[in-house]
Order: structure tokens, then C-alpha cells, then sequence
């Protein structure tokens, strides 16, 4: 006779992550697994019961497009993410990633962290990341992409050239190891030194070689501005020729001139999806990109080390070569760039205001004033660019292949990672769409909104256990209001959490009741293929394996 469910959730409405209509259901539980989804009041015999009635019950919910790799382990608590109810983020994005890393750059990456924020990163490989981050025992789970860009400053120190064979081979060496060691693909930043520097050629057979191991391609394409349309181009030819599956990360078109550019854009991705290429999208529900200010400067000047590229800042013989590209820019662009967060405290009043206002202040030009701005502050300034169109927001996050992420790491309050103004997406992601767009807006049904991001990552992810509510399958559960549900966090309030998600359940453990953190931490890594249990953890025996996609 089985032993009875821990935990039977009742009388919810079951919204499954399959797409189908919601349905009233019990949900029982037992250790980490959902065991039953039962008609509306016939589960039984469980040790505790919560009362679900009026609320949404939905897979937990996947940020399959996050930054939290080196957050994660200065906020374990992770609020920012569990009380929006995510309970699995997906990090190495954007071509940067904690593991694998070695060599000069390593030692350059550990001793920033030390230094800025006290974070000891001992660690090379992603078996070693994964005990260390396993270690500060984490509320949500968490997967991993190994970042080209990493590779890349890895393998050269960060040059501006293509890659020589020997340099290459053990980049793909070392991809191969990261993703036999449980890694879900690899990620590029083709906008970003030093990434930006590669050939697609060295791209595809890095991509193969993921191919081989059952994992994808997330793309951070070369632009998504003036060059948008060649940009996805050349994922779509690097995708095709190494025969993987592509996600293409945070698919928009920014800047006012280039915003006529979406139906070409739109058109590009089903042509290849038609010819059958595994191609999908991400995209966070905001208006506003976030990333560093240093975004404004040629490739030229991310060359080489941190010590290089803020020495060329500073050189007095190289400013008017920055200011010459700066100007170019349009005027308004700097009206719309708002300082989000600065290194140096006596630079804390800068934040939330733009480059323009800051550059009036002081009678400059806003390119000398963003030039000089960072150099003074070591060259690491978080901006916020607002430059995208509302109604292509909508017309992307529609896309039945657009999936739903946040693109910001994880906080948590007395985090440590300082006092600036993040990106309200690390606050309000997932309810922005529950409540906005699903119940204000109706860009689409709530179904379709939780298989946006549920099971439609998980597929993606080749995670064969988790982003549905059925029996075997990993119990991250989030209960939510949908008629109270929405976000709160503005750009000029962030640390501002959700309201109307009731509980998060992560593998099964109550970490969110009543809208507040329990203080449970269950998260666990999640690798292709297999799911790595907490010391002590049982895994129910006879129940799927996680299998690569």
C-alpha cells in the first residue's frame, strides 16, 4: 500500500503548463514529486492540506534566461525570484557565465568579486561551481549554460583576433567537459567583448560539439539595432549549419529607427521554423534594456583585460577617438540611458537619473560626460536603455515560440550586491504577465501565459520532470490570485515585491506562504540529464529521469 502524500493541495484551479483549459483539482504531494492530480476533493490521508480554493495552481515557474550565477550565492533567499513565483532559473547567459573559467581570466573575474563584494570564487570547472553554489544552499533550483564569452576570455585573455586552433580546441574541450558534467547548452553575447571578436565559424563548432552532447544554442545576437536583420541571420546560418536547436535570447528591436524592422525580423525566424529548425525566443515583458554603460563604446575598446580596457578609457591621447564615435550617436539616445548602479559611493546620486540631465548639470557634452563618467567609476556603470516600442513588445511576447525570462540576477533585501536600482524585471517578470497582459491586456489566455513559462523552457531545456503539474513530476508549484496578482516594482522603485502570489512550493518544500519567504532553501542544481540531490535527499525510486533534449 503506498505511504500517503505529505501535502494534498486542494481545490485549486489546475493550470497544468500543457496549454489545456485550467480544471478544479487536488494536487497530492509526496517528498519532492507531485503523486496524484485527483478530482476536487477526493485526495486524502495527507499529513497536512492547504486550502487552495479561488487560487490558481501552475507549474513553477521557469526564468529560463537569467543572470543569477554569482547573485545566487550573495542571495541564497533569491526573493526577487521566489516571490514572483520562479522556482527554476537557467543562468551562463548572454555569453557569460561562472563555469567553466580559467586562466588569467579567472583570476582577474575572482579578485573583482573579492574585491567589490567580498565573494571568494574558488572554483574553475562547473563541478566545482556546482558544489560551490550547491554549498550556499539555494530556495530555487538552477541550471546552467556555459558562456562563449567566458570560453573566449578564457582561451585569449580577452584579444581582439580569431582564435587559434590550439585555443579553439581546448574551448571546445572545455565545453565538452561542462556539458558531460551537466551543463543544458551554450550561450553566446555577440554584442559583448569578447565574444563580439568571433567568426561564426568558431561558433559552429563549439555549437556541434553541444549538439553532440544533446544541448542548445542561446543566442545574445551581434545587434538588435541597426544590424538586427543581419544579426539573426547569422544565428539562423550557425544553427542550421551545426544542426542544434537555437534560442534566441531577448528578441527586440531597439532604438525608435529600427523599430519598422520587426516584421523582417519576425519573418526571418518562421521561414526558418518552417524550412524546420528548432528555433525559439525569449523575451522579458518591459520596454527597457539593462546592462552596462559601457554598451555605448566600440568593440575596439573591450579588448584585453579590465586593467587594459580602463587604462584605454583613461588615456588623454585615445579621447578624441572615443568622442568621435560617441558623438555620432543621436542626441536623444541620452535622454533615455539612466544610470541604474555605480561602484564608487560618492557616485550614488547619479542613480536614476539619465546621462543627458547629469551631462546638463555640468555644462558637458553627454558623450565626454558618459566617457569620463566611466572611467571614474572603473568602468562598470549599470544603465537602463529605454528604447523599445510597446506595441512590438506586444506583437513579440504573442508569438506562440516566445517564451517568457527576466534577464536580471536574482535579490534579496542586505544582499550585498549594493544599494543602485535594478531593473524592476528581477521583481515582476512573471506577474507582469499574469496580471497586465493575461487578466488587463488579454494578449493571450492565462494557459497559454503559464506554458509560456512552464513547459514550453522545460522543453527546451530537455528537462523531462519539471514545468508540469502531473503525476512524477518535480513538485514546484506557485498559487496565485489571478484576480489580485501584478507587479509593483518601477524603475524608480524596484525593491518592490508582487502581490497576490499566495505559496511557492520548491521540490516539494513550502518557500513562499502568505506572500512572504518561509526561510526553506530546497533549491537544488538541475544538469542535463540528471537532477543532483542536497546531502541527505532521497529521490523517489520509479519515478522519470531528467533527459537531455
Amino acid at each position: 500500500m503506498p505511504a500517503p502524500p505529505d501535502l494534498v493541495i486542494r481545490g485549486a484551479l489546475v493550470v497544468d503548463g500543457s496549454g489545456r483549459p485550467g480544471y478544479a483539482a487536488d494536487l497530492a504531494i509526496r517528498g519532492d514529486r507531485i503523486v496524484a492530480v485527483a478530482a476536487a476533493g477526493t485526495a486524502r490521508g495527507a499529513r497536512r492540506t492547504l486550502d487552495a480554493h479561488g487560487l490558481v495552481a501552475a507549474p513553477g515557474f521557469v526564468d529560463i534566461h537569467s543572470h543569477s550565477d554569482y547573485h545566487l550565492l550573495l542571495a541564497p533567499g533569491a526573493d526577487s525570484s521566489v516571490r514572483q513565483g520562479v522556482t527554476l532559473e537557467i543562468g551562463g547567459n548572454c555569453g557569460y557565465a561562472a563555469a567553466p573559467i580559467w586562466g588569467a581570466w579567472r583570476s582577474e573575474r575572482a579578485e573583482e568579486y573579492r574585491a567589490a563584494l567580498g565573494l571568494d570564487c574558488p572554483w574553475r570547472t562547473l563541478e566545482e561551481y556546482f558544489a560551490t553554489l550547491q554549498a550556499a544552499r539555494p530556495v530555487v533550483n538552477y541550471g546552467q549554460l556555459v558562456g562563449h564569452n567566458t570560453l573566449r576570455g578564457s582561451a585569449t585573455g580577452g584579444a581582439a583576433r580569431r582564435v587559434s586552433a590550439d585555443e579553439l580546441e581546448t574551448m571546445r574541450r572545455a565545453v565538452q567537459e561542462a556539458m558531460r558534467g551537466g551543463a543544458l547548452g551554450l550561450s553566446t553575447g555577440l554584442a559583448y567583448p569578447p565574444g563580439c571578436y568571433a567568426e561564426a565559424a568558431e561558433l559552429v563548432t563549439l555549437a556541434r560539439t553541444v549538439r553532440e552532447e544533446g544541448g542548445f544554442l542561446a543566442a545574445h545576437v551581434r545587434s538588435e539595432g541597426d544590424t538586427l536583420l543581419e544579426a539573426l541571420g547569422e544565428v539562423l546560418a550557425i544553427a542550421r549549419t551545426a544542426g542544434i536547436g537555437l534560442q534566441i535570447s531577448h528578441l527586440k528591436t531597439m532604438h525608435e529607427r529600427n523599430w519598422g524592422k520587426l516584421d523582417a525580423a519576425l519573418a526571418l525566424v518562421e521561414a526558418a521554423r518552417a524550412e524546420g529548425l528548432d528555433v525559439t525566443a525569449d523575451r522579458y515583458p518591459y520596454t527597457a534594456a539593462h546592462t552596462g554603460l559601457d554598451a555605448v563604446l566600440p568593440a575596439w575598446a573591450g579588448e584585453g583585460s579590465s586593467a587594459e580596457r580602463l587604462a584605454r578609457l583613461r588615456d588623454p591621447g585615445r579621447r578624441d577617438e572615443f568622442l568621435g564615435v560617441l558623438a555620432a550617436r543621436p542626441a536623444s539616445t541620452w535622454e533615455r540611458i539612466v544610470i541604474a548602479e555605480v561602484r564608487e559611493p560618492r557616485h550614488r546620486p547619479y542613480q536614476g537619473r539619465t546621462v543627458a540631465e547629469l551631462a546638463r548639470a555640468r555644462s558637458m557634452p553627454p558623450a565626454a560626460f558618459a566617457l569620463d563618467f566611466l572611467a571614474a567609476d572603473g568602468g562598470r556603470v549599470g544603465a537602463i536603455f529605454h528604447a523599445m516600442s510597446p506595441a512590438n513588445l506586444e506583437r513579440i511576447l504573442a508569438r506562440d515560440w516566445v517564451m517568457i525570462a527576466s534577464d536580471a540576477g536574482c535579490r534579496a533585501p542586505g544582499d550585498g550586491l549594493g544599494d543602485g536600482l535594478p531593473h524592476p524585471r528581477a521583481f515582476g517578470t512573471f506577474v507582469r504577465v499574469l496580471g497586465p497582459l493575461v487578466r488587463d491586456s488579454r494578449l493571450f489566455g492565462l494557459e497559454t501565459a503559464v506554458r509560456k513559462m512552464t513547459a514550453d523552457p522545460c522543453r527546451r531545456l530537455g528537462l523531462a520532470d519539471r514545468g508540469r503539474l502531473a503525476p512524477g513530476f518535480h513538485a514546484d508549484v506557485v498559487l496565485f490570485d489571478p484576480a489580485r496578482v501584478r507587479d509593483t516594482a518601477t524603475y524608480g522603485n524596484p525593491w518592490s515585491f508582487p502581490e497576490g502570489i499566495d505559496a511557492v512550493l520548491v521540490n516539494g518544500k513550502i518557500v513562499v506562504a502568505g506572500g512572504a519567504p518561509t526561510g526553506a532553501r530546497p533549491g537544488r542544481v538541475v544538469r542535463r540529464g540528471r537532477v543532483s540531490a542536497p546531502p541527505g535527499a532521497l529521490v523517489p525510486a520509479g519515478l522519470p529521469a531528467i533527459t537531455g533534449g
